[in-house]
This record gives structure tokens, sequence and C-alpha cells, in this order.
């Protein structure tokens, strides 16, 4: 293990608040958020909901907890809910899905994560006393386990039509809509336009240490609401913690493009025949194909004694994410020690 400062490019969640946004988490004003009356939660619900061009808004300890409650709110025991293979909800929230709401999930393959109107269309189940009854399409943008590929607004736009048609409502996880929002120039509230209810994280990117919102309409978060509770997610004076989400907000979004910048320098720099960047680099996610059977984990060992913190992403590839706490000598770090690779297991 090299001497040098650690770069840690596991994931955007990996950052640290700095010394501005720890000043605003200790001045803020809180209050019971259990009774509604933590001024500085209620502020960043308002915001937020602004900003996404919805009535209502609801903050949670995470980005997990926002995505089951828009299934739960929307869905009853024994409705199909229709996501994308790779999707978030599916690979890594723990069986929520079922363990929670009782809903069948019906994973729809997609090249590189980008889900159409056509192929939702052919997933749905008919109206049939044998089969589940689909109530629900859920959409990721950006993609995280495709390399943070951006939803073509287009594809929302005709998969929202397609679902409301059919009477099914429409959920975004956009965790890292931040993401699309700098990467497109499109604002917020166009990306989440289409959707009923839209989940964002602060602890992706922005680099606040937790929360996350989910938006939609009054009604479906008055539901989100009740189960918060349920589950546990009554919080007290949590202002302390949506201090930094609002702190992250004006600080920290407009930087995102420099996360940008150097994940796209990582996979234009990379020069080993022993690896290989398939997927298109849009945001701030490089995923590096190893070549050989073992050697993802070569790889890894081999970044951490120089110094270089990356994750195993499935066989045979290795994930790096450039983030706040990521400057332009630590990118230089990771294609030199990524180059270096022998690409020996």
């Amino acid at each position: 293990m090299t001497d040098r400062p650690i770069v840690d490019m596991r994931s955007d969640t990996v950052t640290r608040p700095d010394a501005g946004m720890r000043q605003a988490m200790a001045a803020a004003e809180v209050g019971d958020d259990v009774f509604g009356d933590d001024p500085t939660v209620n502020r960043l619900q308002d915001e937020v909901a602004a900003l996404l061009g919805k009535e209502a808004a609801l903050y949670v300890p995470s980005g997990t907890m926002g995505n089951q409650l828009a299934l739960r709110a929307q869905t009853r025991h024994g409705d199909q809910v229709l996501l994308e293979d790779g999707a978030h909800i599916y690979r890594y929230e723990a069986g929520g899905p079922a363990a929670l709401s009782g809903l069948l999930t019906t994973c729809i393959p997609a090249p590189e994560g980008i889900l159409t109107a056509d192929l939702v269309e052919a997933a749905l189940n008919p109206d049939n006393v044998h089969c589940a009854p689909p109530s629900l399409v859920c959409v990721e943008n950006t993609h995280n386990r495709a390399g943070g590929r951006i939803l073509p607004q287009e594809n929302l736009r005709a998969i929202a039509e397609l679902a409301h048609d059919r009477g099914l409502r429409v959920h975004l996880d956009g965790a890292r809509l931040w993401h699309a929002h700098i990467a497109t120039g499109l604002s917020l509230a166009e990306l989440a336009g289409p959707a009923d209810t839209v989940s964002v994280c602060f602890s992706k990117g922005l680099g606040a240490p937790v929360g996350s919102v989910l938006a939609g309409d009054r009604g479906t978060i008055a539901r989100a609401h009740r189960f918060r509770k349920m589950l546990g997610g009554g919080m007290r004076q949590v202002g302390i913690l949506a201090a930094a989400c609002l702190y992250a907000l004006e600080h920290n979004l407009p930087r995102l493009i420099d996360d940008h910048r150097r994940a796209a320098r990582i996979a234009s720099a990379l020069d080993n025949p022993a690896l290989a960047v398939n997927h298109p680099v849009e945001t701030n996610i490089v995923i590096i194909d190893v070549m050989g059977p073992g050697r993802d984990e070569a790889l890894l060992r081999h970044l951490e004694r120089a110094g270089v913190l990356a994750v195993g992403f499935g066989p045979g590839r290795v994930r790096l994410v450039p983030n706040l706490d990521t400057d332009d000598a630590a990118v230089d770090r990771a294609i030199e020690a990524l180059n270096a690779f022998s690409g020996a297991a």
C-alpha cells in the first residue's frame, strides 16, 4: 500500500462533509419532524418538490426507502411491477418489492439498461384472472448498473404515455437524476415530468452524509408518509441532516460536471490491452471490463496496492466513480495504476 492518501472511487457515496456543510448542519434550525415542525426539513421538501415540478415531497433516510415507499404507496399486494433487469430497485434493495409490498417483479432485459415503451408493453401481464395485475412501471435515470447511462427523455415520455393509457403509474428512481440534469441541460422538472413519483438522493454525488427525497402528488406523498412511519423512518430533529442536503443543492450541484469530465478522462486515457471500457461514459461512472477469469479481483488488489479503491461490479467488471473528494491528481493516479496492471490473475 502506498503512503500517499487513498483515492477512493468505490462510489460517489464515500464523500465526507466539508467545513461549509458541517457549519450549515451545526447552525440548522430544527424542530420535531414527526410533528411536522422542523423548519429545515420543511424547506428542503418544498424546494425539492418545486425543483422536480411536483406537488409535495417527503424527506427519507435513504434512496432505498424512497423507492420502496413509492412502490408501497402506488400498488396493492399481488400487483405486477415492471422494471429493467438491472434496476437498483430489483438488484440492490434486499428484495423489498416482495417483502414490503407483496409485489411480483417483472424484470425486462434492455440493451445498456435503456428501457423502451415497446419492451414494457411486451412484458405487461394480460387482464386475466390468472395473472398479477400490472400497476407500476419503474425506470432509473441515470442507470447505475449500466454505467451511469442517461435514459433518453423521449423513452420516458413514451413509457409514461403507455403506462397512463393502461391505468398504470410510473416511478422514476432518480438517485442520480442530478447527473442527467447536468449532462443534458434539461431541467430537473422536465426530466421528472412524465413520472408520477420521483426519488432523488443527496449522498450520491452531492456530498451530503444522509438523505433522499420522494416527490409526487399530495395524495401519494401522504400515503408514503404513513408508510415511512410504519418502516421506522419517522425522525425527530432531522433538520441537522436536511441542512446538509440544502447546502449540497446550493454548492455541489453545478460541480458535477467535473466528475463527468474526470470519468471521461479515465476512459479515454486507458491504454492497457488487459482492460477495456465497453460502455459509454455519459456521466460519472466508469466500468472497466477485465480480460480473463479471476482478473477482476487481481485488478482490485493491484489498484489497492497503488492506493486507489474501486469496487467489483459483477464477474469481470470493476467500477470507478469520480466524486466530490476526487481531484485531477487522484484521477492521474488511477489512470497510472490502471495502465500499469499486468493482467496477471
